[in-house]
């Protein structure tokens, strides 16, 4: 049986951190998230990965992260750039924000011919997520069945600061609608607020931090919405306005092509928001390979 493909959301890695080169090592010997994330999907089953990438930090990301990860998986690189549209579309002059997470996948479509998950490059989303992950990808998912790894809330916390998540809503185990929350914190009393709506987050709730099981149906639908999104755009919002992953997942469980399955998972998120999170996640990190789940990841 043939393994699923990992696509790994990478285009922002450069800009966010100020060059590949200074991506700040979190593990105990120098790794980085994305190290833990290629040996997680490795693991689990994947057989191949898809780095989705600028361009021009190529040789410098196979250098920091992709010639290692070829001993474990076979590796291919697509490319997004704010001119990549369909057909009959021009970028809009001035525009440099990147499109979105429903673009940077849309860029992937001639790499990936089969079931496939995606995630961000920057998240650690620990071992059960990909193992569910791969397990879905392999024996359930087709057109019509498509998934969603959640997370419980207070798993995708940081101590520093406010998050943004969505809480998804479901119903007999599919996923309904993704509801985004901007600024969740915890209260004094333990329970969850979201700062921005003054709306307390319910004891149980489950976040989407971008991890999604797929098929290429979905570049399709792709290419449909982004058309109708591009021709929806004004003066006010051509330089600003971003095409998103949940966006078109939402769209084809409304229109009844697709349903996805909530699949929840016991592991806890671990990103740096914050400056601050760095040495919370490297305590963590080093905790991991004290415990022997992780093997010097850098050799």
């Amino acid at each position: 049986m043939k393994k699923p493909t990992l696509l790994v959301l990478a285009a922002g890695m450069g800009s966010r951190f100020g060059g590949l080169k200074q991506i700040e090592p979190l593990g105990p010997n120098g790794e980085i998230i994305i190290d833990y994330s290629i040996y997680d999907a490795w693991k689990a089953g994947f057989g191949k990965v898809v780095f989705l990438i600028r361009e021009e930090l190529l040789d410098t990301f196979k250098e920091v992260i992709g010639n290692r990860a070829e001993g474990l998986l076979e590796v291919d690189y697509a490319f997004q750039s704010t001119d990549m549209v369909p057909e009959g579309y021009t970028c809009p002059e001035g525009r440099t924000k990147p499109w979105g997470t429903g673009h940077a996948v849309w860029c992937a479509r001639n790499h990936i011919d089969g079931p496939f998950g995606v995630i961000n490059a920057d998240d650690f989303y620990g071992r059960d997520s990909y193992m569910k992950l791969s397990d879905y990808l392999v024996n359930h998912a087709s057109d019509r069945n498509m998934c969603m790894v959640g997370f419980p809330v207070e798993n995708t916390l940081t101590n520093n600061g406010t998050v943004s998540r969505g809480i998804c809503v479901e119903e007999d185990g599919k996923l309904k609608s993704v509801v985004e929350h901007t600024k969740i914190t915890k209260k004094e009393d333990g329970g969850l607020t979201d700062l921005a709506s003054g709306n307390d987050i319910p004891d149980g709730s489950v976040a989407s931090v971008n991890v999604w099981g797929l098929t290429p149906l979905i570049f399709d639908e792709m290419t449909r919405a982004f058309r109708e999104f591009l021709d929806g755009l004004n003066e006010e919002n051509a330089l600003k306005a971003e095409f998103f992953l949940p966006a078109c997942v939402d769209n084809l469980i409304k229109q009844g092509k697709t349903e996805v399955a909530m699949l929840k998972t016991t592991s806890k998120w671990y990103g740096v928001t914050y400056r601050e999170d760095k040495g919370d996640v490297m305590k963590a990190f080093a905790e991991m390979h004290e415990k022997g789940e992780y093997p010097n990841l850098k050799q």
